[in-house]
């Protein structure tokens, strides 16, 4: 089954195609400015009954040296297969379209990076018939983004970093940076990003601290991630509401729209880090309307030790 960090390598390229002609740094490619890029089809399905289906799969077209074809793949471990089908592609593709093909792996460790960077041959070892070289993008050499500002000059290029680098020990600090880069842009360009994130990091535990920033940094924002949030808020506040009577119904009655969203991501998030909400707290965070005063008790929701800290005008905001 294809994995949600699996997706998000290579779809970040569908969202920004442009997004490889500024990896050239990184992979050590001299390329001439790119004109355009369009998604072509991923089926490489022969007459006979043989599947390959590519990750993605772009037209180039570059200002000197004319249209190539870009085939991204995403790798998250070491697979033996792939030394017959990376091939296949290749030479299908340039079969096909009659164009140059490039293979790019995008990995996110550095022992698949390693393995997936060694040319792949085909033929005699004194003579390769054919010669597989793939470029590949991951840990070992993707930028650390921790700058707000350089993550704002290139958002598809800050988020495919914070993709690879999701098992970074600093992966806290790059996930700060992303999220505070999409405060000011544009929700449609936000989004794809904070989904795509949420989808590289997969099940592992900066996945929480990913949800936290969102709820936190991106609370004004409406997408698939902040909706499940708030939704377990909801949950979360039934599941509490039966057991302490009359307070889910003030809850129900005086919440609405945004507050209530942010109301719910406090809880959320006091929970997730293992802070035990008294029921003063509770009921104090779910009975408040006004919603600049809720944003301030969300953002100090991510750093208090007890609860009731949040409403302490002295506890620093977040960094």
């Amino acid at each position: 089954m294809v994995s949600a960090p699996h997706e998000a390598m290579h779809r970040i390229f569908q969202e920004d195609p442009g997004l490889f002609s500024r990896l050239s740094d990184v992979l050590g490619l001299d390329l001439p400015p790119l004109e355009s890029a369009e998604p072509l089809t991923v089926d490489l399905t022969a007459t006979e009954p043989l599947e390959r289906r590519v990750d993605t799969l772009l037209r180039i077209e570059t200002q000197d040296d004319g249209p190539f074809l870009l085939v991204v793949e995403a790798q998250g471990k070491k697979d033996p297969g792939k030394t017959a089908s990376w091939p296949y592609y290749v030479t299908y593709l340039n079969n096909k379209y009659r164009l140059p093909v490039l293979l790019l792996v995008i990995c996110q460790d550095h022992a698949t990076a390693a393995w997936a960077a060694r040319p792949i041959t085909i033929g005699l070892p004194q003579w390769p018939t054919v010669t597989a070289r793939p470029l590949v993008a991951g840990p070992h050499n993707m930028p650390v983004i921790t700058n707000v500002a350089e993550a704002r000059k290139d958002l598809a290029l800050a988020t495919l970093s914070a993709i690879t680098h999701a098992d970074n020990p600093d992966v806290g600090a790059i996930l700060k940076t992303m999220s505070l880069a999409l405060r000011e842009t544009p929700d449609v360009r936000v989004e794809p990003l904070v989904e795509l994130i949420a989808q590289g990091l997969g099940n592992r535990p900066a996945a929480q601290q990913w949800r936290n920033l969102v709820a936190v940094d991106l609370s004004f924002y409406t997408s698939p991630l902040s909706e499940e949030i708030r939704d377990e808020g909801r949950v979360e506040g039934r599941v509490k509401g039966r057991a302490e009577g009359r307070v889910e119904g003030r809850v129900e009655g005086r919440i609405e729209g945004r507050a209530q969203g942010q109301a719910e991501a406090i809880l959320v998030i006091l929970g997730a880090r293992g802070i035990e909400i008294t029921h003063a707290t509770r009921e104090k965070v779910t009975t408040c309307g006004d919603p600049e005063v809720l944003r301030r008790w969300l953002i100090r929701a991510a750093s208090v030790t007890t609860s009731d800290e949040i409403f302490d005008e002295e506890t620093p905001i977040g960094q």
